[in-house]
């Protein structure tokens, strides 16, 4: 729950606005645009341009990701490297802004907290008029040094302030790398020229797949020196790591399924004989919660549902498989129902049900949506007290509406009062989390609704299966001492050998790999090349790993760049051999008679796009169509993308502009600002960033 929250619930609803004002000045001498490591300790978890982040700053930045997306069931673990990422770009942000002289001042900041666009609008918003009392937050500021909730003021520097501040900054940087961009009269003028620039050209094109790739052999040595040519291409900044890997599974097995089955067999009588359904379900477990409410037939997701729908109320069907589990049914009851119906609601919680957070007292709750209902029949205006009042997110921005969804989406009671009441209907409805005040706004499609009681039992692997796959994969790692001895080992036991490839030191899934991985990468990174590992859980199975490969950062090796650069060599390789072979001669007809190939036309060669109609991109193609020195010539044959080419130029020329220049500057400008939008990644590959997270995760 944030410290907003606790703070309103009690009952300083304004102290919000009264705390955010009196610390701008405290934040503003703190250091706006800081970017300086003001905290240190023994633990350094990385440094960016020499700047220290502590474990502890990176722990908080970590905490507040896993508040934020705590709704998206965003774990720990998927949120460490945008937390990384997100302390990496304020350093070299803050570092920016430092230099620039960029700062927020308490005016500024001021403006932005009682603004149009302010952050403290929702709780200083008046629900009858829907206006932004400002007066009234400005009144508060007066009882802000009666405050000495230290904690408090801490949060909402962290939660609120810090964040605007930054934002605000941000906002500043980005105007002034937008602003900065331009389009010089040169580069318009060449930009025009090339496109209205055409020509029409003769050619002979040999492709490259006239020979076959089994012919050209590419040795590492071919590869080792086209990487050396290109080595802005082909340098890393990190190390990585290769694995090849056998899996021994732990799915269950035929007496798995039975001892499933057996289980939800020996509860049919008792499940039949229940008449409290919510007291059952209690006492005894099931994998698929029970929904107390009904669901219309076209919405029920079971293969078997006209069976179900079929069967007279009070008779249990079943146990019958459904994927991994054994059920059974029990037919409760069934109506004629709308299908989908369209409700507005103010949500006041007393628990947050995604984090089970307390967020305020029954009593507190109650009280207030007892008010927001009178509040609704006096006249006030339903969207303002949804953006004053309602706790729910998802439905906020839209004046409280859920636009038609369908029957078992709402929890039960929820499910109950938008389907049963009639178009019109209005009131309270409480729920395991607090209360909803729900106006329903329309329904469609009525037709059969059951409410249908399920028993489902997971068909899980027994300890002896799991234990089984373990024991043979320890097995398997122990007498596989080395490469050879691996693949021999999986051969005899018919097991496929898969890879893995380019692991990083800081990741913690495995392409090819159910689940978090990260202790297996841990182990990749503390062992050496031919290290075999002990088995470690992935998914429904356990590995054995096999280190294939070192990368260190810098030059790519031969192995690591041969996927990449093969295909290139090659080409190149069969370019020169199809030269020498098959051009002879130095005009297109000697050409094409000693190459088998036709004399081929291209009219309306764009010199703006590197595109030949037919054959596909290929700019060394383009280029020559612009020769001069070609006009009436045939040149040299030369390898380009696809094949071997000779071209002749027949004629240039230009084309009519299809738009102004205006436009054109207008097009170039854009593209250049769009350009300016990448400054951050351009900071961090110039930044010098040490990462030592695999230290502590």
């Amino acid at each position: 729950m944030s410290v907003i929250q606790r703070i309103r619930d009690k009952g300083a609803w304004i102290i919000f606005g009264i705390i955010a004002l009196a610390l701008i000045a405290f934040i503003l001498q703190d250091g706006v645009g800081r970017g300086k490591g003001a905290v240190s300790n023994s633990t350094t978890i990385g440094k960016v341009n020499g700047v220290t982040i502590t474990k502890a700053e990176f722990e908080e930045t970590l905490a507040m990701q896993e508040q934020m997306y705590a709704q998206q069931g965003a774990t720990r673990e998927q949120l460490i490297a945008p937390s990384w990422q997100q302390k990496v770009e304020e350093v070299l942000l803050n570092q920016e802004f430092e230099k620039l002289g960029l700062q927020v001042s308490p005016k500024e900041l001021s403006d932005i907290l009682f603004g149009e666009n302010s952050p403290l609008r929702q709780q200083f918003t008046d629900p009858k008029t829907g206006v932004f009392m400002v007066d009234k937050a400005k009144e508060a500021i007066a009882n802000v040094k009666k405050s000495k909730n230290a904690e408090e003021v801490k949060m909402l520097r962290k939660q609120l302030l810090d964040p605007t501040i930054q934002q605000a900054l941000r906002t500043k940087y980005q105007a002034l790398m937008i602003q900065s961009a331009y389009v010089p009269k040169w580069l318009l003028d060449k930009q025009a020229a090339e496109a209205a620039s055409i020509s029409n050209i003769s050619y002979v094109y040999v492709p490259y797949m006239s020979v076959s790739d089994s012919a050209v052999k590419v040795s590492d040595d071919d590869i080792n020196a086209y990487v050396s040519k290109h080595k802005k291409q082909f340098t890393k900044t990190e190390e990585t790591r290769n694995i090849a890997f056998v899996g021994f599974s732990t799915a269950p097995t035929a007496a798995d399924s039975a001892n499933a089955r057996a289980q939800v067999e020996n509860l049919k009588a008792d499940f039949a004989a229940a008449t409290d359904m919510p007291a059952f379900f209690t006492k005894n477990s099931s994998d698929l919660g029970y929904y107390d409410s009904y669901i219309s037939k076209s919405q029920m997701q079971q293969t078997n549902k006209d069976t179900l729908a079929n069967i007279p109320a009070g008779t249990v069907y079943g146990p019958y498989q459904d994927g991994r589990y054994f059920m059974l049914a029990k037919k409760l009851g069934n109506k004629q129902w709308p299908d989908s119906a369209k409700v507005r609601h103010i949500l006041i919680m007393t628990m947050n049900p995604q984090s089970g957070q307390f967020v305020r007292e029954d009593s507190t709750a109650k009280k207030l949506i007892d008010s927001i209902e009178t509040a609704v029949k006096g006249g006030a205006n339903f969207d303002a007290l949804v953006a004053q009042y309602s706790d729910d997110g998802g439905s906020k921005d839209k004046g409280g509406v859920y636009d038609f969804f369908q029957t078992g989406r709402m929890v039960p009671e929820f499910n109950d009062f938008a389907f049963d009441k009639p178009v019109g209907s209005k009131g309270v409805v409480k729920v395991p989390y607090g209360y909803h005040y729900v106006e329903v706004l329309g329904q469609k499609n009525v037709g059969p609704a059951y409410k249908i009681a399920y028993l489902a039992r997971p068909i899980m692997a027994s300890s002896e299966t799991v234990s089984t796959a373990q024991n043979t994969a320890a097995q398997f790692g122990v007498s596989a001492k080395d490469n050879k001895s691996f693949n021999a080992n999986a051969a005899k036991a018919n097991l496929p050998v898969l890879g893995a490839a380019d692991i990083k030191e800081n990741d913690f899934t495995i392409n090819g790999l159910a689940g978090m991985n990260r202790q297996l990468v841990r182990w990749i990174y503390e062992h050496g090349n031919g290290d075999v590992s002990e088995p470690f859980e992935a998914g429904d199975q356990y590995i054995v790993a096999i280190i294939t490969g070192v990368n260190k950062a810098g030059l790519m090796s031969a192995a690591e760049a041969r996927p990449m650069v093969e295909p290139i060599v090659r080409n190149e390789k069969k370019a020169k051999q199809i030269i020498e072979t098959k051009f002879k001669g130095n005009t297109l007809e000697s050409y094409a008679s000693s190459t088998g190939a036709p004399v081929l036309r291209a009219d309306s060669v764009s010199f703006a796009a590197p595109f030949v109609p037919n054959v596909g991109n290929e700019p060394k193609v383009v280029g020559a169509a612009f020769n001069k020195a070609l006009a009436g010539k045939a040149s040299e044959p030369f390898g380009g993308n696809t094949g071997v080419f000779a071209v002749k130029v027949e004629q240039t020329g230009t084309k009519p502009m299809t738009q102004d220049l205006e436009t054109l500057k207008s097009a170039l400008l854009q593209a250049s600002k769009m350009a300016s939008y990448r400054s951050l990644e351009a900071l961090k590959k110039e930044a010098t960033i040490k990462d030592y997270r695999s230290k502590f995760y």
